[in-house]
């Protein structure tokens, strides 16, 4: 069998839509097998558990119509914080041993984050990096935040299958949250949609989930753009993120999670030179598109209503950090510093772990609002140190690994009442 096993977290802790204590192992073969995942605790009886799935055939869109078999099998009851070594397949054949750690369930949980964007089989320079970072456990989750393989769809899905066996190395032993890029756009998203396995029943397409202090909530950009594949798409995802953020903004449960993160592929803002979505005022993402009927509404407004905190964004094969912005306005924070309380989302875009497109450029001036900008290969280090306290640093492959840009965000109150 052919294998491209990777782990996924469903839903932790008080979200609607996962599994409690939990741990969502999927891979793909190329004939029809059972589905079983066998494991156990760091240092107890090898694959002392037994868990069984189901897999669900997905078919390439590509003239050779060729054929997968997608396995998801769910651990349950795991203890939080917890090491375990599993291995997946059946008797017809098993993967390699990998072994990953459970989350923590507790609020007070300081997770600690990999991000990045734009990650290709052919060039992905920061891989090798996030491998040996991973496996020495410095990360508790890896946020992808779209365009995978360049493309998944090419060779008959053969470059999708391949990128999977690369991602392995990280996404077998530290769940890998995901969000839709452009580049996944071939036959309706459909390599993404089956490949991956995100919380919610949305195709993975927009989902959310609690971890620590926070509630991180993962949407699709490329409703706005791929309207072949039906305007419906765009109206249901903004209808479930107001209901989500107005979920995530009642009293008690901001008050157990005051951090509320996004994440979706075109960013709203930034100063490269190529013309993308971002670098125009009407940007769609940002107001929508009025070119559609009814007029498709923007996310810059419903986000800073509801007190977003910080938006990560990928596509830019950059890296830029801005200053707290709304309306293309900087909005400081309430003392000298800008990220002390600021009055505005604080947005990141990451999209520069590396792909056959190598790099895009910026224009010589940046805007008033783009705080820090480099053209370096790299990704992004995130750990929520608590309720209050955010940090985020920047790492350069280009420079051996060296921390190119840091930051502190400070929020004493969350919450749309907080920009006031």
């Amino acid at each position: 069998m052919i294998f491209h096993c990777f782990c996924v977290c469903t839903l932790l802790s008080d979200s609607k839509e996962g599994v409690k204590n939990s741990m969502l192992v999927t891979w793909s073969t190329a004939n029809k097998t059972e589905s079983v995942v066998e494991y156990g605790l760091w240092g107890g009886k090898l694959f002392s558990h037994t868990a069984e799935g189901d897999a669900s055939v997905f078919i390439d869109g590509g003239p050779e119509n060729r054929t997968m078999y997608v396995h998801r099998v769910t651990l349950t009851d795991l203890t939080p914080a917890a090491s375990y070594v599993y291995h997946c397949g059946s008797d017809a054949g098993w993967s390699d041993i990998f072994y990953f750690t459970s989350l923590n369930e507790s609020v007070s949980f300081s997770p600690r984050f990999a991000l990045f964007g734009d990650m290709g089989n052919e060039n992905p320079q920061s891989l090798s990096r996030l491998q040996k970072e991973t496996q020495m456990g410095m990360y508790d989750v890896i946020l992808h935040i779209g365009d995978f393989a360049y493309d998944m769809h090419e060779d008959n899905g053969r470059i999708g299958d391949e990128f999977m066996r690369q991602i392995q190395s990280i996404a077998a032993y530290t769940p890998y949250m995901t969000c839709p890029g452009n580049h996944e756009w071939a036959y309706n998203f459909s390599h993404y949609r089956s490949r991956f396995s995100m919380p919610g029943h949305t195709e993975n397409l927009w989902y959310s989930w609690n971890i620590g202090p926070a509630h991180i909530i993962s949407f699709s950009t490329e409703v706005y753009f791929y309207l072949e594949y039906g305007l419906d798409l765009l109206f249901r995802q903004y209808d479930w993120l107001q209901a989500d953020l107005q979920e995530a903004n009642r009293p008690e449960n901001r008050a157990q999670r005051p951090w509320i993160i996004t994440m979706g592929h075109r960013p709203m803002y930034c100063s490269n030179d190529d013309g993308d979505d971002c670098t125009h005022f009407q940007s769609y993402v940002r107001l929508g598109r009025n070119d559609t009927k009814p007029i498709a509404p923007g996310l810059e407004d419903l986000f800073y209503q509801y007190g977003v905190d910080l938006e990560l964004w990928a596509h830019e094969h950059t890296y830029e950090r801005l200053w707290p912005v709304y309306d293309y306005k900087v909005f400081n924070g309430s003392s000298e510093e800008p990220y002390v309380n600021p009055k505005a989302p604080v947005h990141i875009i990451t999209g520069s772990a590396g792909c056959r497109e190598k790099h895009d450029g910026f224009i010589p001036k940046p805007r008033d609002w783009s705080a820090f900008r480099s053209t370096d290969y790299g990704y992004t280090r995130m750990r929520l140190i608590n309720g209050t306290h955010l940090y985020l640093e920047q790492v350069s492959d280009d420079q051996y690994g060296k921390v190119i840009d840091q930051m502190m965000l400070v929020k004493e109150k969350h919450g749309g009442h907080a920009w006031r």
